[in-house]
């Protein structure tokens, strides 16, 4: 599948919403380096974020039916935190987007190297295209999409991966992730208006005293 919309243009949208919610602040995220593999754990911060998920999804009237989270660590502990079911299931195609030799570089040290450098543009070397994490979102939306007509669906993940998915929902390429923001704890609702896939809500985040604002990528 190419990281073009016509392919996904008349699927069905399934009566239940799906979720998506980044997982709660780590020491790296919050000093902006981009973490795919490496398996960081929660900041304090990032646990009392994880906690005030269950509001925010109550606030947007989402009622999981089905969580799927993604393998790494951070990721499971924040479903673990919100409350999101005793053993959700893990998706592998949920992990954050593989930076490759940029891994725990922050956008200033990349571009550093590499003037006008943009992630959902060029992708990572030694890592993954835009067309392959496109995909990759869209294998997990065909599953969501399955289980959303049982009712709610919950995403747990990472930010760049999130923003992908949520461009992909409404049949755009994943390059307009850009313009998508994905805070730490924040929730996106993808749903649908007259049979289209719309973005409900968007990056939704609990008014909790954090120590760190997440440093922007």
């Amino acid at each position: 599948m190419s990281d073009g919309t016509d392919d996904r243009i008349g699927r069905p949208v399934p009566a239940g919403r799906i979720a998506l919610i980044r997982h709660g602040e780590t020491e790296w995220s919050a000093s902006g380096r981009h973490t795919s593999v490496t398996d960081v754990d929660l900041t304090a911060a990032g646990e009392r974020q994880a906690r005030a998920i269950p509001a925010i999804l109550a606030e947007l009237g989402v009622r999981p039916r089905s969580v799927l989270v993604s393998p790494r660590r951070r990721a499971r502990r924040t479903a673990e935190l919100a409350g999101l079911g005793t053993a959700p299931a893990v998706i592998n195609d949920l992990v954050e987007w593989d930076y490759g030799r940029y891994e725990g570089l922050t956008t200033a040290q990349i571009r550093g190297e590499r003037p006008g450098w943009e992630l959902f543009a060029d992708g990572c070397p030694g890592g993954e295209s835009p067309e392959q994490v496109a995909r990759r979102a869209d294998r997990v939306l065909d599953v969501a999409r399955s289980l959303a007509g049982r009712g709610d669906v919950v995403l747990v993940a990472h930010g760049h991966i999130s923003r992908a998915l949520t461009v992909r929902w409404v049949n755009l390429p994943v390059s307009a992730g850009a313009l998508i923001a994905m805070d730490a704890a924040a929730v996106t609702v993808l749903g649908g208006y007259h049979g289209d896939p719309i973005i409900e809500h968007a990056n939704v985040i609990a008014r909790v005293e954090v120590s760190e604002v997440e440093a922007p990528r």
